[in-house]
């Protein structure tokens, strides 16, 4: 059975380039995983661009990750005004003073061992989650973390294109 594309993903597959291209870098910061979606274009379902964006993530080079990772802020410091950044990290919002300061100390511990910020998918995760995660992760070698980050940015480019699949206009959707 052959799904049909969501009136978002419609309105996305038809859109003017500039507009999916602002969209989709919502999504995701690396230019190569945007251009990439656009090229392929039209999609004739959210299964067939999820499968995509999956595809061009595994060809993407430790530059265009810390490219795409650049875009993402740090757990517990969600982007002020942003409602994006603040339901993904919702599980940090009611965390205790204690707690959200030893994820600053984490997060900089792990930006200083790995060069750029903890990413992790945070939808649904608890501030106890994200930080042992974090934790954890900081034991990791660069190769290992970098394939990690690389399954992470997977996971949040798919609730965010799903997202974008059903809410996609003209004017632009946030993911």
């Amino acid at each position: 059975m052959t799904q049909s594309p969501t009136p978002g993903l419609t309105r996305f597959n038809h859109a003017p380039d500039s507009a999916a291209r602002s969209a989709l870098r919502e999504v995701c910061a690396a230019s190569e995983w945007v251009n990439g979606l656009l090229s392929r274009r039209p999609y004739d379902s959210t299964d067939a661009l999820l499968a995509a964006s999956d595809a061009l993530m595994a060809e993407l080079t430790a530059d265009d990750l810390a490219e795409a990772m650049a875009g993402h802020p740090p757990i517990g410091r969600p982007v002020p005004g942003d409602p994006v950044s603040s339901r993904e990290q919702r599980g940090m919002a009611g965390a205790p003073p204690e707690l959200k300061e030893e994820m600053l100390g984490l997060n900089l511990a792990y930006q200083e061992r790995f060069g750029h910020v903890f990413l992790i998918c945070a939808t649904g995760l608890t501030a106890e989650r994200l930080r042992d995660a974090v934790r954890d992760r900081l034991g990791n070698t660069p190769d290992q973390e970098r394939e990690t980050v690389r399954g992470e940015l997977g996971r949040i480019n798919h609730i965010r294109l799903s997202r974008l699949a059903e809410a996609f206009t003209a004017e632009g959707a946030r993911a």
